[in-house]
């Protein structure tokens, strides 16, 4: 599956000059919809260019600094007013067309500290150091160079059909996505206060288990709450030999990981989706040796902020309960921390979300847009929409899972890559022409003159 998944790729993937070297012609203003697709497969060889470097040079969250210059280039010489640094490496392109709506549109920049293993030949083989001080590979493992590129594309057409539209375009590159700060470092660095507060926020994530070229949309939460917890289960050490000596952390620990099971199963309502997962149960060193402590770490998700507060508060309870069974002293109750930093779901408003999907029906031919089941992923685009709840805001997912893929794994012949996972090579040409004529579409008709 991993070489069969190559090839097609590699062969969507040809050598080409640059999209600084190409010259397209502009789109004309009484351009059909179908014409935007026509200029976009002209451009395809300049972008496929540019996903391929932006593939083989990836750069960790809150490291994008490369990334966001050769970007901020290009949108510079398309005639945006650029700012740089927003949030550390964020990049804000604005261009005013009249007056009407304010349509801010992201993607985001950064990779994943994963060693690649797709054999694709432009394979990215950067290597660096986390911040943790763990050497690894860096990839674009969740897609991030094909929506940069399109953004790329999108933010060209856009900027020579501004006679089909009015308004002010607010075009963003947002680092440390992966990290769920990115968003919240640009607001607080002035997104909606040093630059025109938009009216309407567009985005689109490629899909690992979506056909290429496809669209899925989500009306309501889209995405889930992300919390990361860690508990530190406090115990007693002594001798493997001597248990009655000690109070063992571990056995605590094992209690606390089957009584978390309850807080899906017994006590969330079967139709309000959460997760509860133990990703990491550490502690001890040595055969005979009962620790002193041991170590949880948890992801949580969730889509309300009621359910996320109430699995929350269920974890706590859980922890120092088990502990009190376990004949715990007060002194030595289970420590819960939960992360400050935490990606809030990412929710598409209901009336908002049908009336872009009407659109792209419209636009697109039939099945090629369906509206698909909310994921329990995490997308800090969320962020945009929670600062302001007037805005219009609007995430969907552009699949890239070549067909013939997309046949074997319904057959049950195929197992298919994940977003995060070192084999994950989407069908770059078709999720970045698809998603480049969806962001077009879209943005001309909010920002539509009549």
């Amino acid at each position: 599956m991993r070489h069969a998944l190559t090839a097609l790729v590699a062969a969507s993937s040809l050598s080409s000059p640059s999209l600084a070297q190409t010259s397209p012609g502009a789109v004309d203003a009484s351009a059909q919809p179908n014409e935007i697709a026509a200029t976009i497969a002209s451009d395809m060889d300049g972008l496929m260019s540019l996903y391929r470097d932006l593939h083989a040079n990836p750069e960790l969250s809150e490291q994008e600094s490369a990334t966001a210059a050769k970007l901020a280039r290009r949108l510079k010489a398309m005639k945006f007013d650029v700012t740089e640094k927003v949030g550390g490496t964020g990049v804000v392109a604005v261009m005013k067309n009249g007056s009407g709506p304010v349509l801010l549109v992201r993607a985001d920049m950064d990779g994943l500290p994963v060693t690649e293993q797709t054999g694709l030949p432009f394979a990215s083989k950067v290597r660096t150091k986390t911040a943790e001080g763990v050497e690894t590979g860096v990839m674009h493992a969740c897609g991030h160079d094909t929506h940069m590129t399109a953004f790329i594309e999108t933010a060209r057409l856009l900027s020579s059909m501004k006679d089909r539209w009015k308004g002010t375009l607010v075009m963003i590159l947002q680092p440390a996505e992966e990290v769920g700060r990115g968003a919240r470092l640009m607001l607080e660095d002035g997104l909606y206060t040093r630059f025109p507060r938009p009216t309407h926020a567009l985005a689109f994530h490629d899909a690992a288990n979506l056909e290429a070229g496809k669209i899925g949309y989500t009306p309501g939460y889209a995405l889930a709450n992300v919390d990361s917890v860690d508990i530190v289960v406090r115990g007693t050490g002594g001798h493997g030999a001597y248990p009655q000596t000690a109070r063992d952390p571990i056995v605590l620990g094992a209690r606390i990981v089957s009584s978390l099971q309850t807080l899906v199963s017994r006590e969330q309502d079967p139709l309000d989706p959460a997760v509860v997962t133990v990703g990491s149960f550490m502690g001890g060193a040595k055969h005979n040796i009962i620790p002193d402590e041991a170590k949880l770490l948890l992801t949580v998700r969730s889509y309300s902020d009621d359910t996320r507060e109430r699995l929350i508060r269920g974890i706590e309870r859980i922890a120092r309960g088990e502990a009190i069974a376990a004949g715990m002293p007060d002194d030595r109750m289970p420590v819960v921390t939960v992360k400050d930093e935490f990606t809030p779901a990412a929710y598409n408003p209901p009336a908002f979300a049908n009336q872009m999907a009407d659109r792209l029906k419209a636009h697109f031919p039939d099945g090629a847009v369906m509206e698909v089941k909310s994921s329990m992923g995490g997308e800090d685009f969320g962020r945009y929409y929670r600062a302001d709840k007037s805005i219009n805001s609007f995430i969907f997912w552009v699949g890239g899972v070549p067909a013939d893929q997309m046949a074997k794994a319904a057959a049950g012949q195929a197992t298919l890559p994940s977003l995060h996972s070192p084999f994950w090579a989407p069908q770059a040409d078709k999720v970045i022409a698809t998603a480049s004529e969806a962001m077009t579409v879209l943005a001309l008709d909010i920002l539509k003159r009549d």
